[in-house]
């Protein structure tokens, strides 16, 4: 009983790593960064100054409160600086204000998780895309949230849909590996893990779930081989700290998501 106790409480940290990749996906195609975490923009802007891009993006949004793209951007910039409740309240008078807006909607649907509230962020994801225009971006991220309500088996069939819109799509692939630690098949994970640690546009999120699925199983040394492995020594350090922190912490690992260092959670390009 202790031991599935202690697996049960390390596969929660799995959960915030699914949170972490998955929900980051959702952006429609042809909009801007609604996530933050997605194209080097984002990043570029993040790593420079937050609170600096924060007050740029909210003057842009009171210059002109109907304009969309300038809410998506001042909610990225609330993410980023924690203000994730801000968010998801500017989001939801974007969104009535905006009704048919694929790109605000799936925003909000992200912004919404980001809070925890998973049901009402699955259920804006769902009207965020139609089934004769589907998002795997968006269809990867509805996926997440069905784990993080429990439904493993339905999450699947999310991905298996993303996937045939992008085949072999690291992050899909690997929010996939992550539903199979959830449901206890660590060799299964490890296995769908590493086809997509192996894709050459895999990102640093997907190798640290790698590292944290071979972590669960007890081998700590090709865990933080897998993370450090091509990387500057200060990265491959981080890595490995963020690594340790996500196996040995007790707690509750829901608010652990999106706290990865830069150095965890950047693209490899």
């Amino acid at each position: 009983m202790r031991h599935n106790h202690c697996f049960a409480r390390r596969a929660a940290f799995a959960a915030s790593a699914i949170l972490l990749l998955g929900l980051c996906g959702c952006q429609t195609a042809g909009t801007s960064d609604i996530t933050g975490s997605l194209g080097e923009k984002s990043e570029a802007s993040r790593a420079a100054d937050p609170r600096r891009e924060l007050e740029v993006s909210r003057e842009r949004f009171r210059a002109n409160p109907k304009d969309a793209d300038a809410a998506l951007q001042y909610a990225k910039a609330l993410r980023a600086t924690g203000q994730k409740a801000q968010a998801a309240a500017m989001l939801e008078q974007a969104t009535i204000a905006h009704p048919g807006n694929k790109a605000l909607l799936a925003g909000y649907g992200r912004a919404l998780a980001d809070n925890g509230n998973f049901q009402p962020a699955f259920d804006v994801l769902s009207r965020a895309h139609t089934p004769d225009d589907p998002d795997w971006r968006i269809l990867s991220a509805q996926g997440a949230v069905l784990d993080q309500l429990g439904r493993y088996e339905e999450a699947r069939q999310y991905y298996a849909s993303a996937l045939k819109i992008a085949p072999e799509e690291p992050s899909v692939l690997s929010n996939l590996g992550l539903s199979y630690v959830l449901a206890r098949d660590l060799p299964k994970a490890e296995e769908i893990m590493r086809r997509a640690n192996s894709r050459p546009d895999a990102d640093q999120r997907v190798r640290l779930n790698l590292a944290l699925v071979v972590g669960l199983q007890g081998r700590l040394a090709d865990a933080e081989s897998i993370v450090k492995a091509d990387r500057p020594a200060e990265e491959a350090a981080a890595n490995v700290a963020e690594l340790k922190r996500l196996l040995s912490r007790k707690g509750n690992a829901r608010a652990e998501a999106g706290k990865l260092p830069v150095a965890a959670a950047r693209r490899s390009n």
